[in-house]
């Protein structure tokens, strides 16, 4: 069988936070009743001119900059025609030939390989209505309900390059640019509401080949575990048509989450099918460069930064870094918790352990985490102090997850206090020694395996609460 390489470009849609639509007043709020925030301009009734909201601008800027993309002063809008139930005026204002970004880049980090993915461009555009479907997809769908809420909304569209060769590249890159788009504050990054989702085109070509293969387009893929999804799905389908001897046919297509397959929706358009000319309601867009440079100096520090910056601050492990500057709550939650200890690797610990498997299971984010930054630093500092071992710390992290109080009020409340007192701990390992002589026997008989098993009923007699390093001390020391 031939061997392929796959080629992936992404274009993500990213719904802009804005409190008003692109080019009218009417809200963006999520989840509102059906075609209420709407009017004669997102509407596009006749004789309603749009009128373009300036924050828009600003945060293309913003991503632009952060996504290391050249920003084009002078941008224009354009009509992009294509008729569909979503679409009321039968036309979407975007950008096409002047968009407002330009050669940009991702470095993204695979298996300790890095590897730069370009940006061929951003643009600013307004997003179609949402077709509500009486089935469990478009496909098995008898007919569909229309809400224009959406309608208008701002997007950007940010277009990759065909640079992803594995469906774990397109991963790292979208969660790279998921967790850039929520530090600079331009997007909520939800992707279950859809206002992150992105289109994969995707395509094959035989090892040593030079020319990219017919490619296809999957759309409106909402999660990380359905883009890898899809696309290792649509790379077999193709091989498995080539293998026939059949060609690859240029089309859009839709997943199809429950049956785990891509469907074929349409021929894929090109872009004299959308007819494209410049928009006459709106005029040009002309960028101060003053604009761009104070958008430029009010850049928060950005994910590749602020793990450098955990890394050298606080001696972190780059596994650790990277994994809690993945998302901008879990990097803030971890500053404001060091803020009262000094055993940083200690509250990385928890967040990567106890803390994320709690979120996990409970399926909500770090924002929503009812324990706060300086009650888990309490907690490390408790630990680190000695007042408690690992096993009582996580008896009182349990209890902090019904009630977030202080971990000294459990402590006091449960008696959890460790016993580091040498002259208690050591009646404990006499008695302990006395009780098993056949453990003391096998011990001098040189198996080691017998100090666990006696250092397994000191901490029984203490009830968890002995220390246990001290308890190895005085156990060894007893022995002879």
């Amino acid at each position: 069988m031939t061997k392929y390489i796959t080629v992936i470009g992404l274009e993500v849609h990213a719904e802009l936070k804005t409190k008003s639509k692109a080019f009218c007043s009417c809200s963006t709020e999520f989840g509102g009743v059906p075609n209420t925030h709407v009017c004669p301009v997102c509407l596009g009734m006749p004789g309603a001119l749009p009128s373009l909201n300036k924050q828009v601008v600003e945060f293309a800027i913003r991503a632009g900059l952060a996504l290391n993309c050249e920003i084009k002063v002078f941008n224009k809008f354009d009509r992009k025609n294509y008729f569909y139930p979503d679409l009321s005026k039968n036309y979407q204002i975007s950008q096409y030939d002047k968009p407002i970004c330009k050669h940009g880049h991702i470095d993204i980090n695979l298996d300790g390989s890095e590897k730069r993915i370009g940006i061929t461009r951003i643009h600013m555009e307004e997003d179609a209505g949402k077709l509500v479907h009486n089935g469990a997809t478009i496909s098995s769908s008898s007919s569909s309900s229309v809400d224009y809420n959406r309608a208008g909304v701002p997007l950007i569209e940010i277009v990759s390059e065909p640079d992803m060769r594995s469906a774990e590249e397109a991963r790292a890159y979208l969660e790279n640019l998921k967790a850039i788009l929520e530090y600079i504050d331009v997007c909520d990054c939800k992707m279950q509401e859809g206002s992150l989702r992105c289109d994969a085109n995707i395509s094959i070509m035989p090892e040593g080949a030079t020319k990219f293969g017919t490619r296809a387009e999957i759309k409106n893929l909402n999660s990380f575990r359905a883009l890898v999804r899809a696309i290792d799905y649509e790379v077999e389908r193709q091989k498995a048509v080539l293998e026939k001897g059949e060609e690859v046919v240029q089309e859009t297509r839709t997943w199809d989450d429950t049956a785990g397959v891509t469907k074929s929706m349409r021929s894929k358009e090109e872009a004299h099918d959308y007819r494209y000319f410049a928009e006459p309601d709106l005029l040009p867009v002309e960028l101060d460069e003053a604009w761009i440079e104070r958008v430029r100096a009010e850049l928060p520090e950005l994910p590749a930064q602020r793990q450098a910056r955990l890394m050298q601050d606080f001696g972190l492990p780059k596994y650790d870094a990277s994994i809690i500057v993945a998302t901008k709550a879990m990097a803030e939650y971890f500053d404001e918790a060091v803020k009262t200890t000094q055993d940083a690797k200690g509250i990385a610990n928890w967040l990567l352990g106890d803390v994320s498997a709690y979120l996990n299971n409970e399926g909500i984010t770090i924002s929503e985490f009812n324990v706060t930054p300086a009650h888990l630093a309490e907690l490390v500092n408790l630990t680190k102090e000695g007042v408690l071992s690992s096993k009582l710390a996580k008896k009182v992290f349990a209890e902090m997850l019904k009630a977030d109080k202080a971990p000294k009020t459990f402590v006091k409340e449960l008696g959890l206090e460790q016993v580091s007192d040498e002259s208690a701990i050591i009646k404990l390992v006499e008695e302990t020694l006395a009780e098993n002589p056949q453990s003391v026997a096998d011990f001098k008989a040189g198996k080691e395996r017998a100090i666990g098993f006696l250092v397994g009923q000191i901490m029984k007699k203490s009830k968890g609460k002995a220390n246990p390093e001290i308890v190895q001390k005085l156990l060894r020391e007893a022995l002879g």
